[in-house]
């Protein structure tokens, strides 16, 4: 319900804004920050992770920013990951789409502000945690001083171009954390290691960082938290996920996993700065689409904290069950402030989902009340959690109490608006001190009494708005203030600029259908013209000022081609296989020692990252004269939680491991086909890379764990009679690919030729017509690539995304086998159909060429005897939004040139 409140009252005292004592209810609680702009801000933090790999289409990043912006956010933190930025020790680069520029300009064009999350440590659940792959070759423990000097080209780099971006000098950076959940570490190790954490901070300073530093341990320990002696941060902050990560079953909530003690830890901890809860994942889907209800929550909660400085000031007590509620199965929270309390209800077992009725007794300004005061009862469903408010200050009105939560309010010269909301048939209840006059201006059902000189209001129902800040003069631009002029607006899929032009609105926007338009308040006084994408809206105004009109949704023709119809072509990405392939120009396999922490038990290095290969497949190819007595081959592998391998003699298909979730390694041993003696004979061993582990915990090193063959035995023979060839992505570290980075391609045979990128040499020596959805029917790797055009309608967004019918392995004929998608020369996907889940792999604007020529191209790696094929893979659109964001540019895109020294 929103209503137009007119009258007379007593004007409440109103609480500064000031420095939050928990997050209650809020995930993503707001920090205060105050800025060279001379005003206290709220910022509610939004996490982005900024890998080039996530969105490499620079020119989408305002996008992001913009629909972050409409959640009432007002901050994005972001993280750098060093292995995308020096993939080769000493070479750093930040061009194209890896560059930062654009990126902060995107944010300040949006008035976003940033806090740099650089590392060079990140987590992030990124490759290594963002360490490039060359570590695994140093004997320095990482995350400990001994390391140091290895981060000095990448910490160097990367600080100054933060540096340049920091709101000193007229940037949106306005915090920087230095390292990421220094949290944990073996007993063999000095932690926490205050000199270290110094360094890291030491070195980022002399790169030109000034603003303050956070800090994210991963949980609240109070580790170098502020005026706690060497290294100490100037802001603690911590994360948490206290339900855990059981993606499959993200429903299943585990009982006793609440932490309640949140506050009392942080005034131990850090009582001199606000509570930071660093980390909180985006609401906004991979294909940038806003539909999840994560994004309407988030809106929710952002624009009631911006409206509601009281909630900072606020003292939380402890949840307590039935103290305020007349039942045992609601917990509440009281947050008193100085006039205005919070009460924050949920559930007492909170994975419940169940549907409870109950009231509320709670002490306002005029005594204690009993709510709803005129109906039965409110509705408490399921995991749903509420925050009921009393004597809380709307402008010149007080809001005697509330069970309906608050959107947003705003005063302006001739009215103030309340919007307040609550789930759908749920009742809910609000009072205001005083006779106050009110309009209802949209909402159902409403009753309401005077009593006690209350005037109580009775309704259901629920609403979507858009709260658009009008910019603001230099330096404020797009950035909030802490008092924005702003425009209310009820109407469609998406708000993302509002600005005046003498007495018209101009609003930009996005549509999935087409909607009703209500400018509710801060437009201009009379608004005699509305602007919706440039084109202007036929409205009305009624008695109260609310603007309406309607904002038409042309509904378009989207020509997508069907790829199970397209021209493929394909070639044979295994030939190391067959008898006349010659691997001379392969690597040879013969270092006898490894910097990697582990230990060897073949003769010679068998780890990728020995020989630079830190990404995507892995072959081998062990050659040996045989004896004749060689009866099986055994192998262990190590490639990553969810890696497969396949191994042959000479062409002969010995078995593979297809893998498993939580397989990171595999010891496997194959029956071997008759040898004669005296025969030579080549072990291949096809082995995948699944990404390097994290380096959690401090002191194991886990990041170096290394990727390829641990250990083998030739049954009957040393193994010094095995002598062995690697190959990984051409170049290794010394990557050809400089567009797309050091992390896009892997050793399978057509990525070392570079055949997935565009304009591949298909008329040439091994390339004829195959499909995918046919398939091969032995073990093995196909590729295969096609082509189509696009000419989508321009003013639309149309997220497409590649989708793989699902194909689970079983004994009627179908085969496990894993598939890298390839769009104009980006890897974007790899589908692996004995372990999923995921099918469908979302490819931006910007990859696709919406205007033109798109060359895709897919590996088929048969895990199987019998072969494989991809059932069926389609282009698919994941929604139509007729949007106002403008045209999207290219991104790089090189096409194939044939590669010197490729084999």
């Amino acid at each position: 319900m929103y209503a137009d409140l007119r009258g007379t009252s007593e004007k409440p005292r109103k609480s500064p804004i000031g420095v939050p004592d928990d997050p209650g209810k809020v995930p993503g609680f707001p920090t205060v920050s105050a800025d060279s702009r001379g005003e206290a801000r709220m910022i509610s933090w939004h996490i982005c992770y900024r890998e080039a790999g996530s969105l490499p289409v620079p020119s989408l990043w305002l996008d992001v920013f913009q629909k972050i912006k409409a959640l009432g956010y007002t901050g994005v933190s972001f993280y750098s990951d060093w292995a995308l930025l020096e993939g080769e020790q000493g070479d750093f680069s930040a061009e194209g789409v890896f560059a930062f520029e654009p990126f902060f300009e995107a944010a300040s064009t949006a008035g976003i502000y940033l806090l740099a999350r650089p590392g060079p440590y990140i987590n992030a659940e990124v490759s290594g945690g963002g360490y490039p792959g060359w570590l695994q070759r140093t004997k320095a423990k990482l995350r400990t001083p001994q390391y140091l000097n290895f981060t000095d080209n990448y910490v160097r780099n990367i600080g100054r171009i933060i540096a340049k971006a920091q709101i000193t000098n007229g940037g949106p950076i306005i915090l920087f954390q230095p390292e990421n959940e220094y949290s944990q570490a073996t007993s063999d190790v000095t932690f926490p290691d205050r000199e270290y954490f110094q360094a890291v901070e030491d070195q980022y300073r002399e790169a030109g960082i000034v603003v303050p530093f956070i800090s994210n341990d991963a949980a609240p320990r109070g580790y170098l938290a502020p005026r706690t002696g060497t290294g100490s941060v100037d802001i603690y902050g911590h994360d948490a996920y206290p339900l855990g990560f059981d993606c499959a079953n993200p429903y299943t909530w585990p009982d006793g996993a609440l932490p309640l003690g949140f506050r009392t830890l942080h005034l131990e901890q850090s009582p001199s700065t606000p509570f930071s809860l660093v980390e909180f994942q985006g609401a906004i889907a991979e294909d940038r689409t806003i539909s999840r209800e994560k994004y309407s929550e988030a809106k929710l909660e952002a624009n009631f904290l911006r409206v509601s400085p009281a909630y900072l000031t606020a003292t939380p007590g402890n949840a307590s069950n039935g103290s305020f509620s007349n039942t045992a199965a609601i917990a509440t929270t009281q947050l008193r402030g100085k006039m205005t309390h919070f009460y924050v209800v949920r559930h007492a077992a909170y994975n419940s989902l169940n549907k409870t009725t109950y009231t509320l007794t709670i002490p306002t300004s005029a005594g204690n009340v009993t709510i709803p005061q005129l109906s039965r009862g409110l509705t408490l469903n399921g995991r749903d959690s509420k925050i009921h408010v009393t004597d809380y200050n709307v402008g010149d009105y007080t809001l005697l109490y509330s069970s309906a939560e608050i959107f947003t309010w705003k005063t302006y010269k001739d009215k103030t608006v309340l919007i307040l909301y609550g789930g759908t048939n749920e009742t809910h209840e609000a009072a205001f001190s005083g006779s106050t006059a009110f309009h209802v201006l949209e909402g159902a059902r409403v009753r309401s009494k005077v009593k006690n000189d209350a005037l109580i209001i009775n309704w259901d129902g629920a609403y979507n708005y858009w709260i658009l800040d009008l910019p603001a003069t230099s330096p404020y631009n797009n950035y909030t203030t802490s008092d924005p002029s702003s425009v209310i607006v009820r109407a469609g899929y998406l708000l993302r600029t509002a600005t005046v032009s003498n007495d018209s609105l101009l609003l930009t926007g996005d549509l999935n259908r087409t909607t009703p338009i209500e400018i509710i308040g801060g437009g201009p006084q009379p608004c005699t013209s509305l602007s919706f994408n440039g084109r202007r809206v036929g409205t009305t105004t009624n008695s109260y000022g609310v603007v309406t009109g309607t904002l038409v949704f042309n509904k378009p023709h989207i020509p997508l081609p069907d790829l199970t119809n397209l021209e493929w072509k394909s070639i044979n990405s295994l030939p190391e296989i067959e008898a006349d392939y010659d691997d001379s120009a392969w690597p040879n396999a013969d270092l006898a020692k490894t910097m990697n922490p582990r230990d060897l038990d073949t003769p010679t290095s068998l780890y990728g990252s020995d020989y630079g290969f830190n990404a995507g497949n892995l072959l081998f190819r062990g050659h040996f004269i045989s004896a004749g007595n060689e009866a099986n081959f055994t192998l262990r592998t190590q490639g990553g939680a969810a890696y497969g391998v396949s191994v042959f003699l000479n062409s002969t298909f010995l078995g593979s491991w297809v893998g498993n979730g939580t397989g990171f390694e595999y010891n496997q041993t194959l029956t071997l086909p008759s040898l004669n003696a005296g025969q030579p004979a080549v072990i291949t061993v096809l082995q995948d890379n699944m990404g390097l582990d994290e380096n959690f915990v401090v002191g194991t090193d886990q990041m170096k764990q290394p990727r390829g063959i641990l250990d083998y035995v030739l049954f009957g023979r040393p193994q010094s009679a095995v002598e062995w060839k690697i190959t990984g992505n051409l170049g290794g570290e010394d990557y050809r690919d400089g567009a797309r980075g050091p992390l896009n391609e892997g050793g399978l045979y057509a990525e070392r030729l570079g055949f997935h990128l565009p304009r591949p040499p298909t008329t040439g020596s091994g390339w004829g017509r195959g499909k995918p959805m046919n398939g091969s029917s032995t073990a093995g790797v196909n590729f295969y690539t096609t082509s189509f055009e696009l000419d989508l309608p321009t003013g639309y967004d149309i997220p497409l995304s590649f989708v793989f019918t699902n194909s689970t392995p079983n004994d009627m004929g179908v085969s496990s086998f894993r598939s890298q998608l390839y769009v104009n020369g980006y890897q974007f996907g790899k589908y692996v159909s004995n372990i999923g889940p995921q099918t469908s792999f979302p490819v931006p604007e910007g990859i696709l060429n919406y205007h033109g020529t798109n060359y895709v191209a897919l590996s088929l790696w048969a895990l199987d005897a019998r072969g494989a094929k991809i059932e069926d893979l389609q282009l698919v659109s994941t929604a139509v939004i007729q949007s106002g964001y403008g045209p999207v540019e290219l991104s790089p895109m090189p096409a194939y040139e044939e590669r010197v020294g490729a084999y």
